[in-house]
């Protein structure tokens, strides 16, 4: 398999939301012997027992984590939508994100969505890789492929309520600044932010208008 067959593989052309999966990690993948592909554990979700056709979700979890629970999420129904924007080093460099890690992750991903039957009209579950705000260099050698989420590289609010999305979770850790940044517009639309750490029950996290320091404490954004 080629990037451009498993890229294919995540996008069906009749699926909905799938405009938005980014094309960046998949441009560097080799032609890949399907038998060798590492196996993942596909997590338990304990915060959703079903789906919920007027709620996205948003994992924002460590590397590939978010892929392996993204995939536990379309048992379900759920679509994942992976938005990972991350560039590889050059060869023999070190990088501060390990972009190769959640590569690997979609070849197995998307060979698991193509045995699942989801609806066209399947709600979405953005994959995030938390890591990608990391900036810490230990030397000047080491290439910062870090990145940040912006607001064109998910849907428009007014998108989400056209679509019959008016709830969001977000599962993480916990709601980062790039993300503040851009779900506090969606509130201000009337989506309502719920957040959950994976565990407990996800509860309404009220964001305040960012700043250029933004805290995020008990389910609330406080600038």
């Amino acid at each position: 398999m080629t990037g451009k067959e498993i890229f294919k593989m995540w996008t069906p052309k009749e699926a909905r939301w799938v405009q938005w999966v980014r094309p960046v990690p998949f441009i560097d993948i080799s032609d890949i012997n399907q038998t060798g592909i590492y196996k993942y554990t596909v997590p338990t979700i304990n915060y959703i027992s079903k789906i919920k056709l007027d709620t996205a979700i948003i994992l924002d979890l460590p590397g590939y984590d978010s892929i392996t629970e993204g995939i536990a999420l379309t048992r379900l129904g759920y679509r994942p939508i992976p938005i990972y924007n991350g560039n590889d080093e050059q060869l023999g460099a070190m990088a501060i994100v390990d972009t190769h890690a959640i590569k690997n992750a979609l070849v197995w991903g998307a060979l698991e969505l193509n045995k699942s039957k989801l609806k066209s009209d399947a709600p979405p579950v953005f994959l995030l890789d938390s890591n990608r705000t990391h900036r810490f260099k230990i030397n000047v050698s080491i290439f910062d492929n870090s990145w940040d989420l912006y607001e064109q590289d998910i849907p428009s609010p007014e998108y989400f309520l056209k679509n019959g999305i008016n709830k969001i979770i977000v599962r993480s850790q916990s709601i980062q600044k790039d993300l503040i940044r851009i779900l506090y517009k969606f509130q201000q639309k009337g989506i309502t932010i719920l957040h959950t750490n994976g565990f407990d029950e996800a509860i309404h996290a009220i964001l305040k208008k960012p700043s250029r320091k933004v805290q995020f404490i008990y389910g609330i954004a406080k600038s």
